[in-house]
C-alpha cells in the first residue's frame, strides 16, 4: 500500500475510533469544526495576572462577563459563546502556552488580550490561521503580522500622543521606561511627537521591569527636567528659575506609582515640581482614587489614551454589561482601559460573527478571511470605524498594521480623569509616518 493510502486508512480508522467514542460519552470539539457540533464558537482572552510586572486582570474578566451577556440574550447569530481565559503570566513560555491552548480548543480567535510577548504567541497563532483580535498594543507583532486586527494604535500612538501633549507644555522631557524589548521603542516613538513640535529628545531613563526601588530613576529624572542635583550651585539653581517647565512621563504598567513615588520624595528635596505625565494603562482611575483622589500625587498629571474618558456616555453599555454580569468580580473596572479595549474587540467579533450567513459552519480562517474584506465595523463611536483592508493600512514604520490612530488628551483634575480643556482628540497617523523605524 503507498503511504498516502495506508494515511488516509489510518486516518479514517482514527476518525470512527473518535466518533465512536464521542457517540459513547458526549464530546464537545470535532476537529477542524467551529467548536462543537451545537454550533458554539470558542475564542480565548489572555493576559498576565498575579506577576511581579504588569497584570491585566481586567481583561479576562471582562471577556466572562461579555460571554455571560451575550449568551444570556441568545448568543451571537445563532452561536452560543464559549469564552476561555489564559494567564499570560509576562512570560514568553506563558504566552505562548496561551497560543497553543487556544489552538488546541479550536478557538476561532483570541481577542481583547495583552501580551508584550508578541513573537511568542503570534507565530503559533499564524501557524493555524487563529487571527488576533484587538490585542493591547505593546508588541510590535500586534501592529505587523497579518493575522492581527489591533483596534487602537497601542503604545506607538500613546507615546506619540504624550509627545504631543507634552511638546506644548514643556521646556525639558524626561522618559522612564522599562529596561526591555518593548520599552526600547518608547523614547523613539515619543521623540516623534516631541519632534512635531519643534521640540528635542526626551532624556532616556531605563528602570529593571519588576524593580521596586526607583530612587535613582527619579534623581536622573529630576535633574535631566531642570531639578538639578545635589551638587547643583547657588548660582546654577537661580539659573534654573528661568529654564522652560520640566515635564517627566513615566510609562512602568503597575510599577509607574512606584516611581512616581519616588520622584514625588526627590522632587521634594529639592523643592521642584516638574509636571508629570502618562498613558492610560499606567495611570487609571483607579489609581487616582486609590491614592487619594483629590488629594493624589496625581492630580494635574497628563495622560493619554485611545478611548474618550471612562465618563463618557458612550461607555454606558459596557459598563452596565458590567454591572448585571461580572457577579461581584472586582477585576473588572470600567475605568481600566484593558477591561475597554476587551470590550472594543468583543463589540468586532460580535459584528463580524453577525456577517456570516445564519447556520453557516464558522472557523478561524473564514473569521480573518472575513476581517480581511469587510466593509467597516462601528464600535459604538467608541474608535472611528474599523477596517483592515489592504487599502486601509497606514505607511507607520514597523507598524503596518495601525489603522486607528486617535489618541485623546486627558488631565487630572479635582481627582477625576478628564478631557484636557482646549484640546481635541488627534491622529497621530501622520506623526509616525515620520517617525523612523521603533521595532
Amino acid at each position: 500500500m503507498t503511504d498516502w493510502r495506508r494515511a488516509a486508512s489510518l486516518s479514517r480508522t482514527f476518525l470512527a475510533t473518535a466518533v465512536g467514542a464521542c457517540l459513547a460519552v458526549g464530546c464537545g470539539v470535532i476537529p477542524g469544526g467551529s467548536g462543537d457540533s451545537a454550533g458554539t464558537l470558542t475564542v480565548m482572552t489572555f493576559a498576565p495576572e498575579g506577576t511581579k510586572a504588569t497584570n491585566m486582570p481586567g481583561m479576562p474578566a471582562m471577556a466572562k462577563a461579555y460571554e455571560r451577556w451575550v449568551n444570556s440574550k441568545g448568543g451571537i447569530n445563532g452561536h452560543k459563546l464559549r469564552v476561555l481565559t489564559c494567564n499570560e503570566r509576562n512570560t514568553p513560555n506563558g504566552a505562548a502556552d496561551c497560543a497553543r491552548q487556544a489552538i488546541a480548543e479550536k478557538a476561532i480567535a483570541v481577542v481583547g488580550s495583552y501580551s508584550q510577548h508578541g513573537r511568542a504567541f503570534m507565530a503559533p497563532l499564524e501557524a493555524e490561521g487563529i487571527p488576533f483580535i484587538g490585542g493591547y498594543g505593546v508588541s510590535s507583532e500586534e501592529f505587523q503580522s497579518t493575522l492581527s486586527y489591533p483596534v487602537n494604535g497601542g503604545q506607538p500612538v500613546l507615546l506619540a500622543g504624550a509627545g504631543h501633549q507634552l511638546g506644548r507644555a514643556c521646556g525639558q522631557v524626561a522618559i522612564v521606561r522599562p529596561d526591555t524589548l518593548a520599552g526600547d521603542s518608547m523614547p523613539v516613538l515619543l521623540n516623534a511627537g516631541l519632534k512635531a513640535n519643534k521640540m528635542g529628545e526626551a532624556s532616556d531613563i531605563r528602570a529593571a521591569e519588576d524593580t521596586a526601588d526607583f530612587s535613582s530613576q527619579a534623581s536622573e529624572a529630576l535633574a535631566d527636567t531642570g531639578g538639578g542635583s545635589a551638587g547643583t550651585s547657588v548660582k546654577d539653581k537661580e539659573k534654573d528659575k528661568d529654564k522652560a517647565k520640566g515635564c517627566v512621563t513615566a510609562v512602568l504598567g503597575e510599577r509607574t506609582e512606584t516611581f512616581f513615588d519616588a520622584f514625588r520624595r526627590a522632587a521634594d528635596d529639592k523643592q521642584r515640581k516638574p509636571q508629570i505625565s502618562s498613558v492610560l494603562g499606567s495611570v487609571s482611575q483607579a489609581l487616582v482614587n486609590r491614592t487619594g483622589g483629590k488629594e493624589s500625587p496625581f492630580e494635574g498629571s497628563y495622560l493619554t489614551s485611545w478611548y474618550p474618558v471612562a465618563s463618557d456616555p458612550l461607555w454606558e453599555p459596557m459598563r452596565k454589561v458590567i454591572s448585571e454580569h461580572s457577579f461581584g468580580d472586582d477585576g473588572v473596572d470600567p475605568d481600566d482601559s484593558g477591561a475597554q479595549t476587551t470590550w472594543i474587540a468583543y463589540t468586532v467579533l460580535n459584528e463580524v460573527v453577525k456577517r456570516f450567513e445564519k447556520g453557516e459552519d464558522i472557523t478561524a480562517r473564514k473569521v480573518a478571511r472575513m476581517l480581511n474584506q469587510s466593509e467597516k465595523i462601528a464600535t459604538g463611536g467608541l474608535t472611528p470605524d474599523l477596517s483592515w483592508r489592504y487599502q486601509d493600512m497606514r505607511a507607520v514604520a514597523g507598524f503596518p498594521r495601525i489603522v486607528n490612530g486617535q489618541v485623546t488628551f486627558q488631565i487630572v483634575q479635582a481627582g477625576r480623569l478628564v478631557a484636557q480643556p482646549g484640546e481635541e482628540s488627534m491622529d497621530m497617523t501622520p506623526t509616525l509616518e515620520q517617525a523612523p523605524r521603533a521595532a
